[in-house]
């Protein structure tokens, strides 16, 4: 039986390996802290009061930290997006004939259970570059929003860092009240539901590198790992 060979192929750096995971944990943990902000939930097994605990400002503080390095790893890879040393993602969203048939060969692979696969599969496709940055952008308005549910505590207009903050705040977010119904209440909705769009967005994504590992046998989900695959070599 004729061997089959493989090539080590880097998918990955490593500062965009540190990315996805800081990114990884602070997803988890801004679910978490937002779901007992929005409904505290857990406050009841703690035997002492919660307000003796510091249970919501503790969540609070977590749900604002994680959201801050979000924002922070968003800004980094947009600028990647462009002006990466490694790969240009940026080029994989122009609609250009190659990355539109690319893109439905990938969904068609998945589709038909990798019964037809026409694709290179040693290098980012436009399909998970499209995926990603879908993401990005649902992050991006978890941003706005969740700074104007932010604000909308400053009522006073002051913070302990000045005047300067609210207004700033005020000025980039305000148009989401408008964008979402009219209220602050419409906000808070959007807020949570881009959240339960994040939470199936990650779990489509952990199925389909699974998915991808078994059916192309080419260690898809130890990218993130190792930051190489395995592809195999053309005859």
């Amino acid at each position: 039986m004729k061997k089959v060979k493989y090539q080590n192929v880097k998918r990955m750096t490593l500062t965009g390996r540190i990315i996805h995971w800081i990114n990884a944990f602070a997803i988890v943990a801004a679910v978490i802290t937002g779901l007992y902000i929005a409904h505290p939930y857990y406050q009841t097994f703690i035997a002492d009061p919660a307000v003796d605990k510091y249970v919501m400002a503790w969540n609070r503080w977590v749900h604002f930290i994680g959201a801050i390095i979000l924002d922070v790893t968003s800004i980094v890879i947009a600028y990647l997006y462009f002006f990466s040393r490694f790969e240009k993602p940026y080029k994989k969203l122009i609609p250009s004939p190659k990355n539109v048939r690319e893109f439905f060969a990938v969904l068609g692979n998945l589709i038909s259970l990798n019964r037809h696969k026409y694709f290179d599969s040693s290098h980012n496709d436009s399909f998970n570059t499209v995926y990603f940055t879908i993401l990005h952008l649902m992050l991006v308005w978890m941003l706005l929003t969740g700074l104007q549910l932010y604000v909308h505590g400053l009522e006073s207009g002051l913070s302990s860092i000045g005047e300067w903050w609210p207004a700033m705040l005020h000025f980039a977010t305000d148009w989401t009240i408008a964008a979402t119904g009219g209220t602050l209440m419409d906000v808070r909705i959007s807020h949570h539901e881009t959240m339960w769009w994040i939470v199936a967005w990650t779990m489509f994504h952990i199925y389909y590198q699974v998915w991808r590992t078994i059916y192309w046998q080419e260690g898809d989900i130890a990218i993130v790992f190792g930051g190489s695959k395995f592809v195999r070599k053309r005859k």
